[in-house]
């Protein structure tokens, strides 16, 4: 076979290759300048030295680091073939993203009214240039990356993003989406090179792009100002981190701890088998520990803190999403009067009283009464605003009435004092009835008036500590804002409570306010304080005293923003059209409408590329069966790998089957409502496992010879664009009436038509 041998460059050395395959590379003589070796199969060459020995076997010994051979300066190209070969590593990156600026690009302006979720996440970026606080769900890196796509673009933040509007002339819409839909763009070039660097074959590498390239869920999803393009991109950015550089990621939506997990997983593992490696100094051994720990704790962590730093210095004005918040942060936006706070409360004062609780509202009652229980006026927590929410606190029955002319009494720890509704003069009342939802607990009421009441309107301050001062024994009375107290009923020793438990429509869905029979006093859920305070005999405060420290406020919006996401549950008195089932996504059982459906509107349908996500999850099935086949046949002395073939079978299973399973499994679990864009960042994992299981039974199988290996290629490469030239309508817009465009219904449960 020596008339078959010839001769080409691989990284700036010269190769001599057997027959078209490129089996059994061999150094050339002309190649003496490296101690090191290449010696390959068909799909990938392994370094070795003098003596034959693999150098990345020796290099495990020291830590895995590789000596990096002396390489040749490549002379300039002489022909426009010898410039293509010398540079055939990077060519089809560049094609393909060039390639993924027209699917991301094309046509992307054709919408001119607000679509689907561009009516919360444009709503945002708003906020941030007009920098007045809001409360979302999610981080806010990405909501920042939208605000800063409206400043580069001209945007002045004063569109209220209504869904289905029209976009006026003084949006720059299309350069917003632009801007964001380049993170889009960026997840082909991504998919190519982490292909590249969990060595799959070049014909895995150009399958596994091209189902980036021709998804049409990635396509439509990137061209609107959303934060999907932005969370899936850090997904590809973190695989491709673990596999190159074993670093990490960036958040912009909580799903992104989902890929922190895989890599945080693969590290454990790493570390587990090093462990075992006696060759290694534990010197070596600890620096792992020291990298890894930088890397994937503190790192990451300096950049999430860093987010939420920028958040808080950018939105310093009074918004909608105040209320979400400490009291004592609240003072410090510009726009708050809380400063403006008598600091010490007395009887006569007139406030409203925040639970201290993560994700608390403020004390409220309106006129509704109960439909169960005592059949009372309903007492609640409501987290915005309201005349609703003023109280005023005045002496128990038999003491004498507050009169404005009489001295100051400040309110302290262990007066008893009843609670009255400003707008409805209603008493804060208590009682032995069960609570509509808690029902271990007592329901608390609003009864009586001015004039009428009884013995269960009574209510004990319990003093818990100051903020400022310290603890209780260093408070000599209430103070506004800094404050924490506890209300416990004196007829029935339990303590005024709200937690997380939200009351059916009747009670406007707000949070249920019961009186707890269990005295815990850690319970930060029983904790209130003073947050508007209006006492026209008192002067106001120092403001000085209501700095609010970061990590505090840090603390609190996390565990606000994990408790309203997970309140996101299905509403079971309506029915949401566009939802779906976890189950249901893999399976492409139901797309989602974006928009209007009326013929002449421009509609859009998020629906995946059938055969990347069907092929993606019979793929993650078959990996399952060709595993415990392999075992089975290991178990029985069966040789089927040659050395190194078995633990990168492992490896890119493990990364794209334990990466499903950590995106996918939480949804199967969690309450909250969820819809088909949610399984986006997972089915990158199922694509790395197409690729994968078609490189493993295929592209790299020695059984099959080339033309078999093409065949298969040019089936799958057809059957990916070709479904989404056919498809391509739904991700580009689909004008006049939908009827008009026949062949699309593939599953009955679509609701295309």
């Amino acid at each position: 076979m020596a008339d078959m041998t010839r001769r080409r460059q691989v990284g700036g050395i010269e190769l001599a290759t057997n027959g078209g395959t490129g089996a059994g590379w061999a150094a050339s003589p002309t190649t003496s300048f490296s101690p090191y070796t290449p010696v390959a199969t068909s799909e990938s060459a392994v370094w070795q030295d003098a003596d034959g020995k693999n150098v990345y076997e020796k290099a495990a010994s020291y830590g895995g680091r590789l000596p990096i051979p002396r390489q040749r300066k490549r002379p300039p190209p002489s022909s426009f073939t010898e410039l293509i070969q010398q540079n055939a590593d990077i060519i089809p990156p560049i094609v393909y993203t060039l390639l993924s600026c027209w699917t991301r690009f094309y046509n992307i302006g054709k919408a001119n009214v607000v679509v689907w979720d561009e009516a919360h996440f444009g709503k945002f970026g708003s906020h941030y240039i007009k920098r007045d606080f809001y409360f979302d769900v999610h981080p806010p890196l990405g909501k920042m990356l939208v605000g800063l796509a409206g400043v580069l673009s001209g945007y002045d933040g004063n569109y209220e993003f209504k869904s289905g509007e029209v976009y006026p002339a003084s949006v720059p819409f299309v350069a917003m989406r632009v801007m964001l839909a380049m993170f889009g763009v960026a997840m082909v070039p991504l998919a190519w090179f982490t292909a590249v660097e969990l060595h799959m074959s070049r014909r895995a590498c150009h399958l596994v792009t091209l189902m980036v390239l021709c998804d049409l869920a990635w396509i439509c999803i990137s061209r609107f100002i959303l934060l999907d393009s932005m969370l899936i991109c850090f997904t590809f950015s973190t695989v491709f981190c673990m596999a190159k550089f074993n670093n990490q990621q960036w958040n912009v939506k909580w799903v992104g701890l989902f890929a922190t997990a895989l890599v945080g997983a693969y590290t454990v593992e790493d570390l587990w088998e090093r462990f075992g490696d006696l060759k290694m100094p534990p010197r070596i051994y600890l620096k792992h520990w020291i990298a890894r720990g930088l890397c994937l704790i503190v790192l990451p962590m300096l950049v999430y803190m860093a987010s939420f730093k920028m958040h808080f210095m950018i939105l310093n004005r009074s918004g909608s999403g105040d209320s979400q918040m400490s009291s004592l942060f609240q003072a410090n936006l510009e726009g708050n009067d809380f400063k403006n706070n008598p600091l010490e409360v007395a009887i006569g004062s007139r406030v409203t009283l925040k639970n201290v609780g993560y994700g608390g509202g403020l004390l409220h009652s309106h006129v509704q009464a109960y439909p169960v229980g005592s059949l009372q006026q309903q007492v609640t927590c409501y987290h915005y605003k309201d005349d609703n929410n003023n109280f005023d606190i005045l002496r128990a029955w038999g003491q004498p009435e507050y009169r404005d002319t009489e001295p100051i009494q400040l309110l302290k720890d262990g007066d008893i004092i009843r609670l009255s509704h400003g707008p409805t003069k209603r008493n804060i009342h208590g009682h032995s009835i069960a609570a509509p939802v808690t029902k271990e607990n007592y329901e608390i009421s609003g009864y009586g008036n001015a004039t009428v009441g009884d013995h269960n309107d009574h209510w004990q301050v319990e003093i818990v500590d100051d903020i400022i001062l310290g603890n209780k024994r260093k408070v000599p009375a209430v103070r506004s804002l800094t404050t924490r107290i506890r209300f416990k009923h004196v007829a029935n020793a339990c303590y005024m409570r709200a937690a997380n438990a939200v009351l059916p429509p009747w009670g406007f869905k707000q949070v249920e306010v019961s009186c707890d029979k269990e005295n815990n006093p850690k319970d930060q859920h029983t904790y209130w304080n003073v947050e508007s305070h209006w006492n026209s005999r008192m002067p106001s405060g120092d403001q000085k005293l209501y700095n609010s420290p970061f990590l505090s406020d840090f603390w609190h919006l996390n565990v606000a923003m994990m408790t309203s996401n997970n309140a996101l549950v299905p509403d079971p008195d309506k029915e949401d059209i566009l939802a779906s089932l976890p189950a249901e996504w893999p399976w492409l059982h139901t797309g989602l409408r974006m928009c209007g459906w009326g013929d002449n509107q421009v509609k859009y349908y998020l629906l995946g590329n059938p055969v990347v996500w069907w092929g993606g999850s019979i793929s993650l099935i078959l990996s399952l069966f060709a595993l415990v086949v392999y075992l089975l046949r290991m178990q029985r002395q069966y040789t089927d790998w040659k050395p190194g073939e078995w633990e990168h079978f492992l490896y890119v299973g493990k990364v794209a089957f334990i990466g499903w399973c950590l995106h996918f499994a939480p949804f199967l679990i969690m309450g909250r409502v969820t819809y088909l864009h949610h399984y986006l960042p997972t089915l990158w994992f199922a694509v790395i496992m197409m690729g994968h299981m078609l490189d493993h039974f295929f592209f790299t199988a020695r059984r099959l010879n080339e033309r078999v290996k093409w065949s298969v290629f040019i089936v799958f490469a057809g059957a990916i664009v070709g479904v989404f030239w056919w498809f391509r309508g739904i991700a580009f817009g689909i004008d006049g009436p939908i009827g008009n465009h026949q062949g699309l219904l593939w599953r009955k449960s679509w609701n295309i038509y």
